[in-house]
């Protein structure tokens, strides 16, 4: 039992989590945790992935796999640890992107960096949902998550052009993918947040921001206020998609936003200022 009495919502399952050292992926690594789950975390940062583990303190519960998402191998070897290691995989989480060089304008766009972010953020989930249906298919059950972005269901919010294909692009895997895998009991989805100061988002912006600074940034452009959107908020979300509570949900890009891709504020603003 957890704290407070609440059942453990992963109670026997196995999860592998790309990018699950740090970030969302760490959060959504420890709270799967808590959850009863056994957790593979997949992630290049082989310093910060072993330190989880450490830090979690428990072999049984977690471990660590150096995988790079774009070389099939990897990631083969990251769903064939889980299955030597637990016997099963029942969750694939591909969390691991990148959001490549800020180049705002087409003209300015660097190709090499398009593919770059493309070759992680698709290409490896890509292959991720592969491995996953791999041994999932002959077990007929298995969930498939992704991460995606509010940049994958609104336009102009500052991200550049080819993370936002990107994350176009996973919605359209996991719709796509939701069909196929349906008639063996496996279901896909993916989650799109708003900004969420990970460090990845930190070491993207402005040299010198710091958390407290970018959450201060993000509630003010936020629809809903008095909430903070934190990494913890975003893995509530993969758990309720990892649990058997989503066992009827399938093809769902599950955004999490405070309500903020519903609206345009625009015309709001401009009509105050000529009021003013």
């Amino acid at each position: 039992m957890m704290k407070g009495g609440s059942a453990q919502r992963l109670q026997g399952k196995v999860a592998v989590i790309t990018g699950g050292a740090s970030g969302i992926g760490e959060t959504t690594t420890r709270l799967f945790v808590r959850h009863g789950a056994k957790v593979i975390v997949a992630d290049v940062q082989d310093d910060l992935g072993h330190s989880l583990c450490a830090d979690i303190n428990s072999q049984e519960s977690v471990s660590f796999v150096h995988c790079d998402v774009t070389n099939e191998s990897d990631i083969q070897n990251a769903v064939d640890i889980a299955i030597a290691k637990h016997g099963k995989l029942d969750i694939m989480f591909n969390n691991a992107g990148i959001p490549g060089k800020c180049d705002m304008r087409i003209i300015e766009a660097d190709g090499e960096d398009f593919k770059k972010v493309f070759d992680v953020n698709v290409f490896g989930a890509f292959l991720g949902a592969k491995h996953a249906a791999r041994v999932m298919i002959p077990a007929k059950k298995g969930t498939i998550l992704f991460t995606s972005s509010i940049s994958s269901v609104i336009s102009g919010c500052l991200a550049a052009h080819a993370y936002t294909a990107s994350k176009h692009a996973i919605v359209g895997l996991t719709k796509n993918l939701c069909v196929e895998l349906g008639q063996y009991g496996i279901r896909v989805n993916c989650i799109s947040p708003f900004a969420v100061a990970t460090p990845m988002m930190l070491n993207n912006m402005a040299s010198g921001w710091e958390k407290q600074k970018a959450e201060a940034v993000f509630s003010e452009t936020a629809n809903l206020k008095e909430a903070v959107l934190e990494s913890e908020d975003v893995a509530e979300a993969a758990l309720y998609l990892a649990s058997d509570e989503s066992k009827y949900v399938s093809g769902l890009n599950l955004v999490v936003d405070g309500g903020y891709c519903t609206t345009n504020p625009t015309f709001g603003e401009a009509m105050k200022k000529l009021s003013s």
